[in-house]
Parts: C-alpha cells; structure tokens; sequence
C-alpha cells in the first residue's frame, strides 16, 4: 500500500470517528437516552446498554484523535475494529438492518489501518520510529 493512501484512509476513518464523538457528546444524556429506547425491546438488558450509550462517545472521540494524530495506530485500528464488532452485534439485535452497511466500512477501513499500520507516515508514531 503507497504511505500516502494510507494516510488518506487513516485521517478519513480518524475524522468520521471523531465527529461522531464530537457531535454527541454535548448531547450526552439525549444520545444515551435515545440509545436505550432502542434497544428495549432488545434482548440486551438496559444495565448494559446505558453504560455503553454513555461511553461510546467518549470512544469515538478518542480513537477518532489517535487516528487523526497518527499515535498508537495499530491499537488504535484494533481498537475500533472491536468497536465496530460491538456496534455490528447490537444493530442486529434490533434489526436496524440499514445501519449495518457504514459498520461494516468502518469495520474494512479499520482492518486496513491495523494490516498496514508499518506504511504510517506524517503521524506520531513516525517520530523517532526506525526508518526502513
């Protein structure tokens, strides 16, 4: 993979990341709120559901920043991939089958990120990293 496409895949993952994070966390208690409803007629029980809707932003954010910065790449992809993983299981579980299809190219475009991770350039991880 050139460096350069993958600094577009890595900043174009990091920023979708980060602005879901961005956007909801002023809105926490909305978010979450809305979050539970959905899923109450869900198997999941809302003891887990509320706990995740409140983090999840927070995670979002915070992977979206790694990404973006290009700092701690191969965990960050690992990561979100698991996030992805997690987000995948529940919209199933609530059939919003529409949802599925942008959880799977996050799921792709993480799984690039942590298979080429040793291409990142113009990140922090690339400082005082060995060069090839």
């Amino acid at each position: 993979m050139k460096t350069l496409s993958f600094v577009f895949i890595r900043l174009g993952i990091g920023i979708s990341m980060f602005g879901h994070g961005l956007v909801r966390i002023p809105k926490l208690n909305e978010f979450s709120s809305g979050m539970v409803s959905r899923f109450s007629e869900s198997f999941l029980p809302g003891q887990v559901v509320l706990p995740f809707s409140l983090i999840l932003p927070f995670l979002e954010l915070l992977i979206g920043l790694l990404l973006i910065l290009g700092w701690k790449t191969r965990l960050t992809g690992i990561s979100g991939a698991i996030l992805m993983l997690f987000l995948m299981f529940g919209t199933s579980m609530i059939e919003n089958w529409g949802a599925l299809p942008s959880q799977m190219i996050h799921l792709l475009f993480f799984v690039l990120v942590y298979e080429f991770h040793q291409v990142n350039t113009l990140a922090l991880d690339r400082i005082n990293a060995p060069s090839n």
